[in-house]
Parts: C-alpha cells; sequence; structure tokens
C-alpha cells in the first residue's frame, strides 16, 4: 500500500522512515496546504499520515484509493470523519500520546498565573525591584483546583495538582475515581465553577464547544484563573477578552486557540494577566518520537492486515 505524509511540519521523518521501510511500505512526503494540494499530489494514496491538511468531503470524495488516514495527533478537526465513513475510509487518531507533557505544561502555566511569575520578570527587568506588585499571591495548599474532563490527560494533572497540596474537585460524567483518584471530590458544573480558584480544561471539543463563555464567567470568582490545554473553541475568545477587561477573572492561559496561527496583534495579547503557547503542551523530544513512532506502526499495521489500536470511526 501507498503510504502518503500529507504533510509534516516536525524536525524530520526518520522515525516513521525507520518504521516503514522496515516493514517494506513505500512512502513519500508531500507538504499539502489545501484540499487542491492533496487531490493533486496524493492521488495515488492509500494511507495519508496526517497533520494539518485538510481531508475534507471534497478531498475524501475526489480520492477513491484512499483507505486509511491517520492523525498526528489526538484531535481529527481537520477530517472529514462522516465523510470517511460514508466511503468507507478507515480514520485513526493518537490519543496516548504526551500526556505527561500537556499535563506539565498545564501545571507550569497554572504556576507562572499564581505566583505572577511572568509578569514579575517583565515588571523587574524593565521597571524596578519591588515585590509588592505581586500582590495578592496566595498559598497553593489553601487554594482549589477544578480539573474539568477526567481522561488520561486530566488525571495527570489532578495528581500533579494534589501532589502541590491543592484541593482537587472535579467534573466528569464519566468518571468513575476508584482508590487511585479518591483525592478528586466529583461535583456538578456549576459547583466546579463557583467554587475553583484555578480552572484546568482536559476535555475533547465536542462536549465542551464554547463552554467557556459570558455566563461562565460571571459564575466564576474573580479572583479564578483558567487553564485551557485542550482544544480552541472551548473558550470564547471575544467573551474572554470582555471578562479580562471587566476584572470577572483574574488571569487565563491558553495553549490552544480558535484560529491557528493567532495572529500577533490579537487583541487578547494586550493583557499582562493572559498568557499564551503556540499549542507546544504535547511536546517534548520524548513525545514527538513517540507520536511519530505509534502513527507509522498504525500504518504499517492496516498495509500488513493486523488490527489497528486507535480507530475514531466503525466501519460497517
Amino acid at each position: 500500500m501507498q503510504v502518503i505524509i500529507t504533510d509534516n511540519d516536525h524536525a524530520n521523518i526518520d522515525t516513521e522512515k525507520a518504521i516503514l521501510d522496515a516493514a517494506g511500505v513505500p512512502f513519500r512526503l508531500e507538504q499539502c496546504v489545501t484540499e487542491d494540494d492533496v487531490i493533486e499530489r496524493c492521488a495515488d494514496g492509500e494511507i495519508f499520515l496526517n497533520q494539518y491538511a485538510p481531508i475534507t468531503r471534497k478531498v475524501v470524495e475526489a480520492l477513491p484509493n484512499l483507505k486509511l488516514v491517520v492523525r498526528y495527533g489526538v484531535g481529527v478537526n481537520n477530517v472529514d470523519v462522516e465523510a470517511c465513513t460514508e466511503h468507507g475510509v478507515q480514520v485513526e487518531n493518537v490519543p496516548d500520546y504526551g500526556m505527561n507533557e500537556v499535563a506539565d505544561q498545564a501545571i507550569a502555566l497554572m504556576m507562572a498565573l499564581l505566583r505572577k511569575v511572568v509578569y514579575m520578570n517583565e515588571y523587574t527587568k524593565h521597571v524596578g525591584w519591588d515585590y509588592t506588585k505581586s500582590m495578592p499571591i496566595h498559598r497553593l495548599s489553601d487554594l482549589t483546583c477544578g480539573v474539568i474532563g477526567l481522561g488520561r490527560i486530566g488525571r495527570e494533572f489532578a495528581k500533579r495538582a494534589h501532589a502541590l497540596g491543592m484541593k482537587v474537585i472535579g467534573y466528569d460524567p464519566y468518571f468513575t475515581p476508584g482508590d487511585d483518584f479518591a483525592f478528586v471530590k466529583q461535583v456538578e458544573l456549576d459547583e466546579l465553577m463557583a467554587n475553583a480558584d484555578v480552572i484546568s480544561v482536559h476535555c475533547p471539543p465536542e462536549h465542551a464547544m464554547d463552554m467557556f463563555n459570558k455566563d461562565a464567567f460571571a459564575r466564576m470568582k474573580n479572583t479564578a484563573y483558567l487553564i485551557n490545554v485542550a482544544r480552541g473553541g472551548i473558550v470564547n475568545e471575544a467573551d474572554l477578552e470582555v471578562a479580562l477587561n471587566e476584572g470577572q477573572i483574574a488571569g487565563a492561559a491558553l495553549d490552544c486557540m480558535d484560529n491557528e496561527p493567532v495572529e500577533p496583534g490579537n487583541p487578547l495579547f494586550a493583557h499582562d494577566n493572559l498568557l499564551v503557547t503556540p499549542h507546544m503542551a504535547w511536546y517534548s523530544e520524548e513525545a514527538a518520537d513517540e507520536l511519530n513512532s505509534k502513527v507509522a506502526e498504525e500504518a504499517v499495521a492496516f498495509a500488513t492486515g493486523k488490527p489497528i489500536r486507535y480507530p475514531v470511526n466503525h466501519l460497517a
């Protein structure tokens, strides 16, 4: 089966090459950006390893050879899963890589907000030596951390917050805590929003689109912080700007935004109490290698008739 890497912005494809070559599976790299790029350059492809290139209904219908799309990552926002299913195209993601990295990033952002690290770094370098400009800062063990979504990453984040001495409350209607997570007090969403000093979001957008809008910000403490390392679309960015302008919340940190890459002039960037990172929470050298390996391994499994591990859709 012909494998095509539709697009890839990683440092290299050495990992994929080693795995595919060892299995005798032919492949090549294209750098597609648009639907037409995919249609024109990838017509012979039976298996796509896909990062950002749009795999839309138009693409699927134009490429009858296509049998499998494996996404580099968890989300499949750029893949029309419904169209793929209708045309017998299997879709996969990689939901179990980089879990520690994302949890670590959320903790790092939380600590930077709570301890006002970024603001005080800039103030000290450019204005003066005055710790009182950081006031108020509160002891972690006196704070409540709310976790929305207690899947793989949410649980890793919760463990870290608990280890820091925070009280952890969580909202996830599908989560059964068990002994390992007895420290998580399960609450309803309204209770979490009203009581948490920090809220960290770890759920997919299909369950949380526009969850943090003007109504949600009105329910939160005006001393609370919001962290989103999950997906764009969960936080209504226009409403967040209003909330920051009006002091409805103390601040926020975003690793995911609605339209990426984000233009430098985004009005949210004017706020000192907003931290932004460029959708990098997943990244470490080890996580990148893990992701590349798993994507290539799924292609080999499919090409050689072996079971796949990460189906997104279920074909008849």
